[in-house]
């Protein structure tokens, strides 16, 4: 199977907020995705909201389904601290260091979880490129996030929304009262609002679940809410930091010694494995990896995959962040490690590879005019 690589420049997540800047007259950004001209924009940004999975279920989304639509590549890995890291930069991974769920800290021999963070590591060291609201900002123009209260302070959102105003919203109606009066203000304003929750359905129940199908259809009202709250002047997008598949498949490398000889640390999630090596032991531990998930998954050098362009291109100060090995199931599989990892390891639904269900995320436009 060969190797698909996201679409970083052309219609990728990381070109959304760049092209939303520059419909909004930001100098020094494109707009790719050719976006409308309007004095407001709010995204909202839906976790765990594939494409195809929102084309599977359009009759759960009825609002969702009506808006004219297109779909991105997320980035690899396809993961909510990759994604948002795309998507708060405008940058593709390479440019902004979060290559993953669980990455090593150079030298110091431990991983980093880019969702829980770690108080030892500077959120603005670690990601120290300009954020798309601080550019927004600078240029006059309003910028807010709104999301749940308890990620105000986090090593991510300093990393990734740092320059905008936090607002903090726990439910579904202050989350739309929120966008609603943030999008407002000031003659030119930048939103984003983030929605978690239908992801955490399908990690628990499955993509494919009842539950998650029930989740979908209260986002399609979340949307259709903030669309009628929407001032003319302004452009509404929905997309999504990823997808998800439920795989049938475990092979837990806790249970496997030979796929545990010569790692030093186990990184990445279950679909999408940074393997970080022993001191000269990276060639056995390819040639034993690429073995065992031979027609299962793409397993390369981290050079490999700099050089295929899977995570764009690589900062020199940061290209030490992946794993000597990189190891992405396309089969129907996950890579799990029941001892190191037990939560991670006993989810339903999961997501990181490169295939369409996790890679292909929607962009809807709603306007005054849809």
């Amino acid at each position: 199977m060969s190797l698909p690589v996201p679409a970083y420049g052309r219609r990728s997540l990381a070109d959304l907020t760049p092209s939303v800047l520059a419909a909004l007259g930001v100098p020094g950004h494109v707009n790719v995705l050719d976006l409308p001209a309007l004095p407001r924009a709010c995204v909202l940004l839906v976790d765990g909201l594939g494409w195809e999975l929102l084309r599977a279920h359009a009759g759960d989304a009825p609002f969702l389904s009506s808006l004219a639509g297109r779909e991105l590549t997320a980035g690899f890995p396809s993961t909510t601290a990759t994604s948002l890291g795309s998507f708060g930069t405008g940058r593709a991974p390479g440019g902004h260091g979060l290559f993953g769920y669980q990455v090593a800290i150079p030298g110091e021999g431990r991983l980093l979880n880019c969702l829980r963070w770690d108080d030892g590591v500077d959120p603005l060291t670690w990601q120290p490129s300009a954020t798309v609201y601080e550019r927004a900002a600078a240029a006059g123009v309003a910028a807010a996030h709104v999301s749940t209260r308890a990620f105000a302070d986090s090593g991510l959102t300093r990393a990734v929304y740092r320059g905008a105003r936090y607002v903090p919203a726990d439910a579904l109606g202050p989350l739309v009262a929120g966008a609603e009066q943030a999008v407002r203000q000031g003659e030119r304003s930048f939103v984003t609002v983030y929605h978690s929750e239908l992801d955490a359905t399908g990690h628990l129940h499955g993509s494919r679940s009842p539950a998650w199908r029930h989740h979908l259809a209260f986002v399609d009202l979340l949307v259709r809410r903030l669309a009628e709250t929407m001032p003319p002047d302004a452009a509404l997008y929905v997309t999504a930091d990823h997808g998800m598949t439920d795989p049938a498949v475990r092979v837990d490398v806790d249970a496997a010694p030979a796929l545990r000889e010569g790692v030093a640390l186990l990184g990445g999630e279950p679909r999408a494995r940074h393997l970080y090596a022993q001191e000269g032991a990276a060639p056995d531990v390819l040639a034993v990896w690429q073995e065992r998930f031979a027609g299962q998954a793409w397993v390369m050098t981290r050079e490999e995959a700099i050089t295929a362009g899977l995570f764009g291109p690589v900062s020199a100060t940061m290209a030490d962040r992946i794993g000597d090995v990189v190891a992405v199931p396309h089969a129907d599989l996950a890579i799990v490690a029941t001892q190191a990892e037990p939560l991670e390891s006993s989810l339903v639904g999961m997501h990181g590879s490169l295939v369409p269900a996790e890679q292909l995320v929607p962009l809807l436009t709603f306007t005054g005019e849809s």
